[in-house]
């Protein structure tokens, strides 16, 4: 362990917080103050030229868009909120961090230790509420918990497979002086971030690899995570396998990589799909069996061997039981195997995945990119978008339609370029978080594709955009519906749009409230100008283009059904 300050300092635990903060490399954070963290925010302002707060419009945008920067840079982000509902709103976004596997430290005021249990103003149980969607929180009641419990909580959230982490403080913690000295942590006992791969294990998996005739590869953001992009690619072109992402895994791989075959899942390609159910030999790598990736799990690759490769061992075999678990990082696990791989090509098996792909192409992917009907479609909006980023750009989507089309059409030549709520599916996400993902990655083109549902949710984040001038591209794909409901409506409930229709404000009017430029386009010969002219501007820029209003999201596993039985229309 290394002591980060040279000698002990008599401080308030308020100021420890800060310098734990500045230990451990963060100098910028998001949030909202109030009563119970008004010590940590008087700190805050006495070190604001070490340390940037961006006060965010409500405790939900402060954590999505936390999210958006831990996501882009694959580094801790930190996030304030005040206690009771300060505290509870932000548990939405802690949810959505643990599911997606997202490295977060939240802290959060407290009321003083003398009232816990009082139902005092403002007092939540939040580490009771937390402790179901947070991969580790403590209460802090005495300043010189300060810094061990800091230190431990970075380590706990950036190591192994990541997640959000909450320290919740009191009030007369904050307050009180003790004697500081930092020191990071670099293990704890009885936590194992990453298990010691079993090189046995590594050489029977590439065994049934060279040995199948037609395996198939899906990969998940494991990959991304394990900041192991660099293997995965040497690895299957060494093998030449078929290899498909989950929605979270998109960008670990570019899109124009020739053994990517597509996404898999409920709106994902029709081959990885199909051919989920011929393949001899499933490979996944840092990807959890989802429902929405398996389908029916009685009829999911029931004819195949599987290698699971994964970090978490609490993932392999909770849904799908494996052949071969191959444990580790899988940066490490993935160098280790290659020496032991044959190289092959696999043609007649890539001939199957390129039949299917022509197949979805003349039925649903050239209609949606070159469609005949007067409306405007999501995919061609996805086009017009790819052709002037260039697959350069990080996409931040919301939930919905929208987000499958952004999962589907964008191009993706960098990793960390998607940016999505996976797992729990959260409307709202995409405004805060891709604030946080242009703080996080400045350098970079953000364009937030958002349906006119989940942009409602949020949109009162436009403020911290004009505070911040933060120069996120918005995009509203404006069909009037919550599309996603509404497409399961018209499919399955023989079209009763029972309170699916939503009537929206003046979008342009909005964002131009908030000193933002904005556009509203509802014809095909003004689309691609209007994207044009957003992508070129250097600043904030609202786009709203007017979709068919029945434009559905296909192919599409019904509910209950195999992964083969991906429907085309």
């Amino acid at each position: 362990m290394k002591t980060i300050q040279n000698k002990t300092e008599r401080i308030i635990g308020a100021e420890a917080v800060v310098k734990c903060l500045l230990a451990e490399g963060i100098t910028l954070g998001y949030g909202y103050p109030g009563g119970a963290i008004m010590p940590i925010y008087d700190e805050l302002y006495k070190y604001q030229k070490q340390f940037h707060h961006i006060l965010t419009r409500h405790e939900q945008g402060a954590i999505h868009a936390a999210q958006g920067q831990a996501r882009v840079t694959g580094e801790v982000s930190v996030v304030f909120a005040t206690s009771g509902p300060g505290a509870t709103n932000l548990v939405t976004g802690i949810a959505d961090a643990q599911i997606d596997s997202t490295p977060l430290v939240c802290i959060t005021g407290q009321v003083a230790s003398h009232l816990l249990g009082t139902d005092a103003f403002q007092e939540t149980d939040i580490i009771g509420i937390s402790t179901p969607v947070t991969k580790w929180n403590y209460q802090i009641t005495k300043a010189s918990e300060i810094p061990e419990t800091f230190a431990k909580a970075f380590y706990i959230a950036r190591s192994g497979r990541p997640g959000p982490v909450l320290i919740d403080i009191t009030k007369d913690a904050q307050l009180e002086a003790f004697d500081f000295v930092y020191k990071k942590c670099n293990g704890i006992r009885s936590y194992t971030p990453a298990p010691t791969y079993d090189i046995e294990k590594i050489k029977e998996a590439a065994t049934l690899i060279n040995t199948a005739k037609k395996p198939m590869i899906v990969w998940g953001q494991g990959v991304i995570i394990g900041k192991a992009e660099q293997e995965f690619k040497a690895f299957i072109e060494k093998c030449g396998i078929p290899s498909a992402a989950t929605a979270l895994g998109l960008s670990a791989l570019p899109t124009e990589h020739p053994l990517y075959v597509g996404m898999v899942g409920m709106h994902g390609h029709y081959a990885p799909n199909v051919l989920t159910n011929s393949c001899d030999l499933l490979i996944a790598i840092g990807m959890r069996f989802d429902d929405r990736v398996t389908g029916n799990l009685n009829y999911y690759a029931k004819q195949a061997k599987i290698i699971h490769f994964d970090i978490d061992p609490a993932e392999v075999n909770k849904n799908v039981p494996v052949d071969i678990a191959v444990l580790g990082d899988v940066k490490e696990t993935l160098k280790e195997i290659l020496p032991f791989i044959i190289e092959n090509s696999h043609p007649v098996w890539h001939d199957e995945f390129k039949a299917l792909y022509q197949k979805e192409l003349e039925a649903v992917i050239n209609p949606q990119l070159n469609p005949s009907k007067e409306g405007l479609t999501m995919g061609e909006v996805l086009k017009g978008i790819n052709n002037e980023t260039k697959g350069d750009a990080i996409i931040v989507s919301d939930v919905g339609q929208h987000q499958m089309f952004a999962c589907r059409y964008a191009n993706f030549k960098q990793t960390k370029s998607n940016v999505t709520s996976g797992g729990l599916g959260t409307m709202g996400f995409a405004l805060p978080a891709a604030i946080g993902a242009k703080i996080g990655a400045p350098n970079r083109e953000v364009v937030a594709i958002i349906g006119d549902g989940g942009y409602q949710m949020t949109c009162n984040e436009l403020g911290t955009i004009l505070q911040t001038q933060a120069a996120v591209k918005i995009v509203v794909l404006n069909n009037g519906y919550l599309g996603m409901v509404r497409q399961w409506q018209e499919l399955f409930f023989d079209k009763r749009y029972a309170s699916t229709e939503i009537i929206s404000p003046d979008f342009v009017k909005l964002a131009e409230a908030y000193d933002i430029e904005a556009i509203s386009v509802s014809k095909r010969e003004y689309l691609n100008d209007a994207i044009a002219k957003m992508i070129a501007s250097n600043k904030p820029f609202f786009l709203e283009v007017i979709i068919e209003k029945e434009d559905n999201i296909f192919p599409m596993v019904p509910s209950g059904a195999s992964v083969s039985d991906i429907r085309l229309s």
